[in-house]
């Protein structure tokens, strides 16, 4: 058996290692776009910040150490056409130009994600920069060095904008975010993005929300960003307005995708047509919580879907459970975490809910370095089924959401979840950790 992996980050070469594991005579090819194999990119923002100042770290396995598993990797090969009839692909060498025809017996999808550029006016400048791939932080590390660039102003107020806006305060920049929703983080209930958008402001982050992007020109050395609102003088610009399914390559094909671009897959990671596998952000995933596909683009639900993708290329039938949409993030001295529905999602699904929000500690005051930590929970109101969870803290928060996540992949009440047996010890957590006193609080 010969199986081709389009796209060797997460997903794909979670697959092929899989794969490998499990059948020692099958051919492994991968091909990537990019120069550079399996790396963590969520990093990226902390390799610009220098916090890790070796980008080779976030590079989880070396081709050389795949090679040793007789899996081959290419870098900077490009996938430009597929034949799912004919079992074949046309590949290209981005270094040599040359271009060739491969056949496969199984192929793996995992061409992730490209970002959304809004289509204004000056977004093509120079200084105009996404961050999605290794060489986009090898280069923005490298532009943001220089004496010239002291403002930045980053586009996009979700996960990859606001850890950039904390990167870039943490090399001296000043820093602003413009965001047209009413809020940044989106996935966050509103008390608990109230409380991160504080910190951000503390600490020299300025919020532009509801102002939407018409216009970038440039005028002499400096940049002009336009907005429905105002205009703002700025040095470098940092686009991080949301990713799409890199799926373009397969739009005039068989292949089946959703409204959004995104392969349909099943829990088995297979599409509609046989032998062909995809997973990772250019495919949809089952939600558990919500009971239906959806598309959730993380490195969490790549990985797993991945090493499953190969596992089922190997013969095996195994399901994916189903993803929950955890999530976190750091702000500062905050820490934010949050699984399953939202309140508003709650509220599209389920004919009552209930919500708690309320402040606890993260160890007793008596012991030193104790802090608060704001937390709320969603549940169903007749059997207080726990639909999700947000926390935000200095310290003690986005762990004590993997406890939230436990409860809802396990269809667990509050009433379940307030009498577990969580450790005590006053440097860690009092009798009543903040999670019992938060799910005891639901009526």
């Amino acid at each position: 058996m010969k199986l081709i992996v389009i796209g060797g980050i997460a997903a794909g070469m979670s697959a092929a290692s899989k794969l490998r594991r499990m059948n020692a005579d099958a051919e492994i090819v991968v091909y990537e776009k990019g120069a550079f194999p399996t790396y963590g990119a969520c990093g990226l923002p902390y390799y610009i910040s220098d916090e890790n100042d070796d980008h080779r770290r976030m590079i989880a396995r070396s081709v050389e150490e795949f090679q040793k598993q007789n899996i081959q990797v290419n870098l900077n090969h490009e996938v430009v056409k597929v034949d799912f009839d004919r079992q074949q692909l046309m590949v290209k060498d981005l270094i040599t130009g040359s271009v060739w025809i491969d056949p496969y017996d199984r192929l793996m999808i995992s061409t992730g994600t490209s970002p959304i550029i809004p289509p204004v006016p000056g977004i093509d400048n120079d200084y105009v920069r996404v961050l999605k791939t290794m060489e986009d932080g090898l280069g923005m590390k490298e532009r943001l060095q220089g004496d010239d660039v002291s403002d930045v102003t980053v586009i996009g107020g979700g996960y990859i904008g606001i850890e950039m806006a904390e990167a870039l305060r943490t090399m001296g920049k000043q820093v602003r975010v413009i965001e047209m929703a009413k809020r940044i983080l989106m996935p966050f209930d509103p008390e608990i993005v109230d409380i991160a958008q504080k910190e951000m402001e503390k600490n020299g982050v300025s919020l532009h929300l509801s102002e939407t992007l018409k216009e970038i020109h440039e005028t002499g050395a400096k940049r002009k960003v336009v907005t429905d609102r105002g205009t703002y003088e700025t040095d470098y610009i940092v686009l991080a307005t949301g990713v799409r399914p890199a799926t373009s390559l397969f739009h005039a094909t068989p292949l089946r995708l959703d409204q959004r671009g995104a392969i349909i897959v099943d829990k088995e990671m297979k599409t509609n047509i046989p032998g062909v596998f995809a997973a990772g952000d250019c495919a949809t995933v089952y939600n558990k919580v919500k009971d239906e596909t959806d598309f959730i683009p993380l490195g969490t639900n790549a990985n797993k879907c991945g090493r499953i993708a190969g596992e089922n290329i190997a013969g095996a039938r195994r399901k994916y459970t189903g993803t929950l949409g955890s999530a976190a993030i750091k702000l500062f001295n905050l820490e934010m975490g949050r699984t399953g529905m939202s309140e508003s999602e709650a509220e599209e699904r389920y004919d009552e809910i209930s919500t708690v929000t309320l402040t606890a500690r993260d160890h007793p005051q008596y012991y030193p370095g104790s802090v608060p930590l704001e937390l709320k929970l969603i549940c169903e109101k007749r059997t207080k089924k726990i639909l999700g969870g947000q926390i935000v803290g200095e310290k003690g928060a986005v762990l004590r959401v993997d406890l939230i996540a436990l409860a809802v992949h396990n269809e667990m009440t509050t009433d379940e979840l307030g009498m577990v047996d969580f450790c005590y010890a006053p440097p860690f957590a009092g009798v009543w950790d903040a999670v019992h006193i938060v799910s005891n609080a639901v009526k």
